[in-house]
């Protein structure tokens, strides 16, 4: 396992890469974070409501979180430690920052809300309210089992994006049209209906929301440092695991990783590692993010285009509606079925990853070096304190989920808009010149922070 580095013990040498094959499956936990939001919710949304000409700010979206993922992951796997180590030894004022931007914005359960309203239509002698709260108890319920907490994830998430997106393909070839593909196309680079870039009639808090949701969204992102350490990527290979509560969460491990030595051998091993997770993650999270985007948005033009659903996810029901006479009711149940499922999918990975990034910074606010941790019983207490606000704000009565969903999209459109000049910051500082960003990841890195300033700065002058 990782030790602290010191000046008296000397780095070691980085592991063999695996296979490609065996190298898939971080990136799928991230995916799932963003199916039953931007995917699902509110890039079809968008869609239905103003058509295909806002596809390029999906295709934009994603692949400014890519570069964001893989610049996290670039620190963990030369360090084999979280990104949330590396940002405490810049300033202890950023624990507290990541506290709050993770805590505030994720504890909005807008995900269970909106998996709620569509399975109370299968059981209704429960309301919504009981269905979601039940929904938030059993997210802990199955976050507390299993042996280890990233097995439990990555077996989730990649099962349902398996079962999941072969059904979005199947569904969109059959019910679309060639002009909805044309549509798409031209979306791509901001062609609308008589409008480029922008309808005069959208709110750009709206588009912001979507825009962020393009993955996994705000902090979370940078959750992907975990588990590529958790799998053993580089140098994290050996690293213990949170541990569930079932199967023992009160061992101690340390924060900290260390860098491996500049040799011939090891930067040769370091070019292979890094072509192996940057592959991973575009073709998990970049091909099939975009692709997911892309077929649902598509589905929900092809279906309800015009009609009156603007209000919450009642697009989703005339989706269903229409896929029941023009498929069968069997087809339209399912597709409502896989809708709360991706959304269920998607609370259980938030509280998952946002559970793991407050419970480590509130530890690194008492940080000592070389000192061990329980990052197992500290994960526990911040995913039932998660749960039990998410239980207490539903209670209250607010309950919109796409509402929610968007409120919180926009609080972590801020996150992510100051996530990137740390993460150039912390690279840079503390990583090897040999092996930190090129000059145009780092020109993306300075684009998506500048993207980021405008459209909020628009949405507090709109809002004002």
């Amino acid at each position: 396992m990782p030790r602290p580095a010191s000046k008296k013990r000397q780095s070691v040498n980085l592991p063999t890469p695996p296979s490609l094959w065996r190298t898939i499956g971080p990136s799928f936990i991230l995916l799932g974070l963003a199916l039953g939001s931007g995917e699902l919710l509110l890039w079809p949304y968008l869609a239905a409501n103003y058509g295909l000409g806002l596809l390029w700010g999906a295709l934009l979206g994603v692949s400014f979180q890519f570069i964001l993922n893989t610049e996290a992951m670039r620190y963990t796997l030369a360090k084999g430690e979280s990104i949330f180590v590396g940002f405490r030894r810049l300033s202890i004022l950023l624990p507290i920052w990541f506290i709050l931007s993770t805590f505030i914005p994720w504890s909005i359960p807008g995900f269970s809300s909106a998996s709620s309203q569509i399975l109370a239509q299968f059981i209704p002698i429960f309301s919504t309210k009981i269905v979601a709260i039940g929904l938030l108890l059993l997210t802990g319920i199955i976050l507390s089992a299993g042996k280890t907490l990233y097995k439990t994830m990555e077996t989730i998430q990649r099962n349902i994006i398996l079962i999941g997106v072969p059904m979005i393909i199947l569904l969109t070839f059959y019910l679309s049209s060639l002009a909805d593909w044309q549509s798409a196309a031209w979306g791509l680079v901001g062609r609308g209906d008589g409008w480029w870039l922008f309808p005069t009639n959208i709110g750009f808090f709206a588009f912001l929301g979507a825009f962020a949701y393009s993955g996994a969204g705000g902090n979370l992102n940078l959750a992907q440092s975990y588990y590529i350490k958790e799998k053993g990527f580089g140098m994290g290979k050996g690293t213990q695991k949170i541990s569930s509560l079932i199967s023992g969460g009160q061992q101690k491990m340390y924060l900290e990783g260390r860098v491996f030595s500049q040799t011939a051998s090891n930067n040769k091993l370091w070019q292979r590692w890094w072509r192996l997770v940057n592959i991973e993650h575009f073709l998990v999270f970049w091909v099939l993010g975009f692709v997911t985007i892309a077929l649902l948005s598509i589905l929900a033009y092809a279906l309800v285009f015009g009609q009156a659903q603007t209000e919450g996810i009642s697009f989703l029901y005339h989706e269903a509606a229409v896929i029941t006479q023009q498929v069968g009711p069997f087809i339209g149940t399912s597709f409502l079925l896989l809708s709360a499922i991706m959304l269920f999918s998607t609370q259980l990975g938030v509280i998952e990853s946002s559970s793991r990034i407050i419970s480590e910074n509130i530890l690194l606010l008492f940080y000592r070096p070389g000192k061990k941790s329980n990052l197992s019983a500290g994960f526990y207490f911040a995913l039932w304190g998660q749960i039990t606000l998410g239980i207490l704000v539903l209670l209250s009565g607010w309950q919109e989920p796409r509402f929610l969903i968007t409120l919180s999209a926009v609080l972590n459109a801020t996150a992510m808009m100051i996530a990137f000049p740390l993460i150039y910051w912390l690279n840079r500082r503390e990583l090897p010149k040999s092996i930190q960003a090129s000059w145009w990841r780092k020109l993306v890195m300075l684009i998506a922070f500048t993207f980021f300033v405008i459209f909020v700065a628009l949405n507090i002058i709109q809002n004002l």
